[in-house]
């Protein structure tokens, strides 16, 4: 299995924006992909107020390409957030099962 952290910068003044975007759109649409075994998202903290994050795992990596494409390394956003991104990250790791 995949696990796929996805994190982003919300742009400032745009933070209530984003969050109505990753509560009604993006953490439904993540949970109902195929291929997604756990999907893990993460609201800012009083420290980072602009940071938003997915923790995903995936059952494999055709699963995972059949969602981001060939390209999956590099960190894709849906055209409706991305005025509101400063910036975005993405990084794999092969889970560990313990």
């Amino acid at each position: 299995m995949i696990m796929r952290i996805f994190q982003v910068v919300i742009r400032p003044g745009k933070e209530a924006e984003f969050s109505k975007f990753f509560h009604e759109t993006a953490i439904p649409l993540m949970k109902g992909t195929d291929g997604i075994v756990s999907v893990l998202p993460g609201a800012p903290r009083a420290g980072t107020p602009r940071e938003f994050s997915f923790v995903m795992v995936w059952k494999d990596l055709a699963s995972l390409k059949a969602f981001a494409g060939e390209d999956y390394t590099s960190p894709h956003i849906d055209p409706a957030e991305a005025e509101l991104v400063e910036s975005r990250t993405i990084k794999h790791y092969d889970l560990v099962e313990t």
